[in-house]
């Protein structure tokens, strides 16, 4: 049995998408995205546009519960279908896998007295 991280983590993927099918690509991560934020262990996602690039490069930062939880989605049939989808827009990539040390967050703003 493969050695997970504990605790939650969050998956970081770059994509290098093929120039021209950005508004393509956008469409189709936010379906599939709406059906991965429905497992679960996902604990939600973003997808950002890197404005750096001199060629279409997206990241996506997803949270999960635990390492374990998203292997097996990842392994899963349902997304081997994601994956299929997405790849002839892509040109490459690549993926992290990160333990969550620190999760800070904005207080709520306190109410007028």
């Amino acid at each position: 049995m493969a050695e997970y991280a504990r605790g939650p983590v969050r998956v970081v993927l770059r994509m290098e998408i093929a120039p021209g099918r950005e508004a393509e690509f956008e469409a189709v991560w936010l379906e599939i995205g709406t059906i991965i934020a429905r497992q679960p262990a996902n604990r939600g996602q973003v997808l950002v546009r890197d404005e750096d690039q001199d060629r279409p490069v997206y990241h996506v930062f997803t949270d999960w519960a635990d390492e374990a939880s998203f292997r097996a989605f990842e392994l899963s049939a349902e997304h081997v279908e994601h994956r299929r989808r997405l790849a002839p827009l892509r040109t490459g990539g690549a993926m992290t896998v990160n333990r969550i040390v620190h999760d800070l967050r904005p207080a709520p703003a306190s109410s007028p007295t």
